[in-house]
């Protein structure tokens, strides 16, 4: 969307919906927020602010968005915050795409911008002195100029070269349904050519994988030659051990099939008889290799042709399509195990250009994968990876899961301005919140990681507790201490009050990885 398009949604959306009351807030991907207004008299409208790089916009959608399971940390900081509030005003920010809808209500004034920056595309929510509450995308992604809590400050870049409203001869009752059928089939090219792309590549690499292993077993299979050499070899190093010294290099025995004198390489570290038993050791072992890859080659060639079909049948697969022929061959059984194996979803959730919700074809919608720990290039195991809530500020919450996973949690996995939380004398897991490196965290989310460290405790019940709170770089493990044993210096302790429906969102906002 131009500028000159997004001026024009923002005036449909001002002369239509101000005063209108948000009633429902969703986020469907990563990239997209639905907001549901109400006004008396008049049909909801549900408001799409999309953060997709080629195809960002301010639109309205014609049914209701559909909502995940777990509702992401950015859907619950806008419930929080705009529930119940209503649409002061819609406007544009400049001569830039920076699209801002003012809101009012209990909890003060907020405003919601959608900033159209192409690949660095985002929606942030503002407070009413205009600073960075919260983003859908991370501003490490988007606007590294920017920080949480900090006052929000138009883009350092340039405006793009003005271009003119594609949409000019659409009436306005069906602008919205014009930009979305555009948008919609711009996204199922991109979502079409994106699973292209992953076929592909997992194709190619699962060929490249059968001809490593095909040459392997040849090399394999060419043990029995190496097993006949080495037998040859024992029998002759038998004929003269008796008179080898300890630590001897080599021997020497006459071969009376052919009447010559053969040396023998020893290992002076073994014994003459451990080199004679090494030999035939290793024949055996030549042995069984070359039969077991006998025996597992006419597998693998089998595979490799039925690869080699697989690869034809995409070959034939027409390139111009509405992607369901790519669709249904992507979601038969052996080409989605070589797609999970070889070329798996990206973990950054939604991949770009994926379709919108409530228009997405079957097939072509990213789903999100397990998040995969790693301490360097070790996966940590799922006992030892944190459980992971989104406080209503929209900051991660980590909270280990045994005593093993306390240590790495506190001493390995946390970092920065990370705070530390814990109940004094009581057993209980260890709680990171993760600050994105700001010193002082919204109080919200210091009392929501609070609620988490009471409830993973052994004072769980409790209507009330102390918990200390402590920079992560105050946290040391002494040498020795047993699992899950950590010194904290320093630090403060917050009383906490225990709140029913605090603890509710948050366990609800799990993420399921």
């Amino acid at each position: 969307m131009n500028l000159a398009e997004l001026r024009r949604s923002v005036a449909l959306v001002d002369a239509t919906w101000r005063g209108a009351r948000v009633e429902r807030v969703v986020q469907p991907d990563e990239r997209r927020v639905v907001l549901t207004l109400h006004r008396a008299g008049r049909d909801d409208v549900h408001l799409l602010l999309c953060a997709e790089p080629t195809t960002a916009r301010l639109s309205c959608l014609a049914t209701k968005a559909a909502a995940p399971p777990s509702p992401p940390g950015f859907a619950q900081l806008l419930r929080a915050r705009l529930i119940g509030t209503r649409l002061v005003e819609a406007t544009l920010l400049g001569e830039d795409r920076q699209a801002l809808l003012r809101f009012d209500g209990g909890l003060g004034a907020h405003g919601l911008l959608l900033a159209l920056l192409g690949p660095r595309s985002n929606v942030f929510l503002l407070d009413a002195e205009q600073r960075v509450v919260g983003a859908l995308r991370p501003l490490a992604e988007t606007r590294r100029d920017l920080a949480l809590g900090a006052p929000w400050q138009p883009p350092p870049s340039a405006p793009p070269p003005a271009r003119a409203d594609a949409f000019a001869a659409v009436p306005d009752d069906a602008f919205f349904a014009a930009v979305e059928a555009l948008a919609v089939s711009r996204e199922q090219r991109g979502a079409a050519g994106t699973l292209r792309q992953r076929v592909e590549r997992a194709l190619r690499r699962a060929a490249q994988s059968l001809g490593k292993k095909q040459a392997l077993l040849a090399a394999d299979a060419g043990g029995t030659a190496e097993a006949e050499l080495l037998r040859r070899e024992g029998e002759l190093l038998k004929s003269v051990v008796g008179g080898l010294k300890p630590g001897a290099r080599e021997a020497r025995a006459r071969d009376f099939s052919t009447g010559e004198e053969v040396v023998l390489a020893l290992d002076p570290t073994l014994s003459p008889r451990k080199n004679l038993d090494e030999r035939f050791r290793r024949a055996r072992k030549a042995e069984r290799r070359a039969e077991r890859a006998l025996r597992e080659r006419g597998d693998v060639d089998a595979r490799a042709e039925a690869l080699a079909g697989l690869q034809r049948e995409f070959t034939a697969l027409p390139a111009e399509d509405d992607g369901a022929a790519l669709r249904s061959f992507a979601e038969r059984p052996d080409v989605a195990r070589l797609l999970g194996r070889f070329a798996p979803e990206p973990a950054t959730g939604a991949a770009p250009g994926s379709p919108s919700a409530g228009a997405t074809p079957a097939g072509l919608a990213s789903v999100r994968p397990p998040r995969v720990w790693r301490l360097g290039k070790h996966e940590l195991p799922p006992r030892l990876a944190p459980r992971v809530y989104t406080s209503g500020d929209g900051l991660e919450i980590w909270v280990g899961r045994s005593d093993e996973g306390n240590d790495l949690l506190s001493t390995r996995l946390a970092r920065g301005n990370d705070l530390f939380f814990h109940l004094d004398a009581s057993p209980g897991s260890h709680v990171v919140l993760r600050t994105q490196g700001r010193g002082d965290p919204p109080s919200e989310s210091v009392l929501d990681a609070c609620e988490l460290a009471v409830h993973f405790s052994k004072t769980r019940k409790a209507p009330s507790a102390d918990v200390l709170v402590a920079p992560i770089k105050n946290v040391r493990k002494p040498k020795g201490a047993k699992p899950g044993l950590v010194f904290v210096s320093g630090g403060r302790h917050v009383r906490l009050r225990r709140d029913p429906k605090r603890l509710e969102r948050l366990l609800a906002g799990r993420d399921p990885s």
